[in-house]
Formats: structure tokens, sequence, C-alpha cells
């Protein structure tokens, strides 16, 4: 699988002062369920910004994405209307431009993104989170079966390449092996600075 990445450039530098908070994990981990559970518990916070993927796949009920051909997706990169891009399992992935202008408010962004660009993430903003959202590898395998969706081809090779990787460079790791509410207000405590690393026993 070829992965490449590329990151809209600030004339006056890294971009900040607001948070930019990567999820991140491999398939079957449950992030698109424990980024709507943290987009709904957030949703009256202005200062929280949820942006929808631009992506070269239709979307589904387990992500909410702008679904746009790759001859759109190309027209939109060339024009400049990313501020970060990535390729990843055939498909083309990015995030709009407009996240700069949010971070540049102060707010918090919060994106699901692959591994790969987080190297360059790091460097193009001030404050970036990463946070890996995991789980064994019996929960991942379920759960990618019981999803079945075609454009995650070999699941044996992804959980393969997803185990090696899961918690790659992650300031937060999440075990989402319990309860989805419990591991979403985790999320939504990380999100918000709060004190994540004294955690609760879960409920």
């Amino acid at each position: 699988m070829s992965e490449t990445v590329t990151v809209a450039q600030d004339e006056a530098g890294a971009i900040g002062p607001g948070r930019f908070v990567l999820v991140v994990g491999p398939s079957g981990a449950g992030k698109d369920t424990l980024l709507r559970l943290a987009q709904a518990a957030c949703a009256d916070d202005r200062d929280i910004v949820f942006p929808r993927r631009v992506v070269t796949r239709e979307s589904s009920t387990d992500e909410d994405n702008v679904a746009v051909s790759r001859d759109e997706f190309r027209r939109m990169r060339e024009h400049g209307d990313f501020a970060v891009h990535w390729e990843a399992h055939g498909h083309s992935y990015a995030l709009p431009r407009e996240i700069n202008d949010d971070i540049r408010a102060g707010r918090a962004v919060v994106a699901n993104v692959s591994r790969t660009v987080i190297g360059a993430l790091r460097r193009a903003y001030v404050n970036v989170v990463v946070v890996a959202i995991t789980a064994p590898p019996d929960v991942l395998a379920q759960r990618l079966a019981a999803r079945a969706r075609h454009s995650d081809g070999n699941i044996v090779e992804r959980l393969s390449r997803s185990v090696d990787d899961a918690s790659a460079r992650a300031d937060v790791t999440i075990l989402n092996a319990g309860s989805a509410d419990y591991h979403g207000r985790q999320l939504v405590r990380v999100i918000r600075n709060e004190c994540w690393q004294d955690e609760l026993p879960a409920q």
C-alpha cells in the first residue's frame, strides 16, 4: 500500500494557537463511533470543530464524509482547498483548508487521520495531540468481519499492519474494548484538555 501526504504550508510558519487533535488507529478500533459520541457531547461548544473529511469513497453509516470523484478531488487539491491530504487503501482523503482558520482562532479541531500524516502535521501545527484508539486483535477482527465493507480490502493484511502500528507516536491511547459511552467520554476529556491521565474505572 502506498500512502503520501501533503500539508498546506503557512507563510508565517507553524499554525496555532489552537489544538489539532488527531485521532488514529486500526480499522475496526471504533474511531468513528467514539468520534460521533464526542461530537454529540461537544455540540454546544463553538470552540471545538469536527471537520468532515473529503474522501473518494461513498459515505456510509460508519463515517460521515464528503464523497467526491477522483477528478473532483484532484481539482480541489490543485485549487488549494485542502489543509492536508493523503492516499490510503486505494482512496484519497483530505481535510478542508478552513480548519487552519479555526486553529488560528484558538479553536480545537478534531479529525480522524492516517498515522502516516502525524509527522508532517506535528511540523505544520503548533499544538498537536495524537490520540490512538485501538482494541485487542480478536476484537478488531470481529468488528471488521461484521462491517464487511468492500473498500477495507484484505482483512488479514489490514489487521497485520494495524497491530504493529496502532499506537505509533501517540500522546494518548484509548483501548476501546469496553463501553463505547465510557471511551467516548475519555476522548472528550482529551479534546477539552482535561485531566485524562487519571482515568476512572470503566462503568
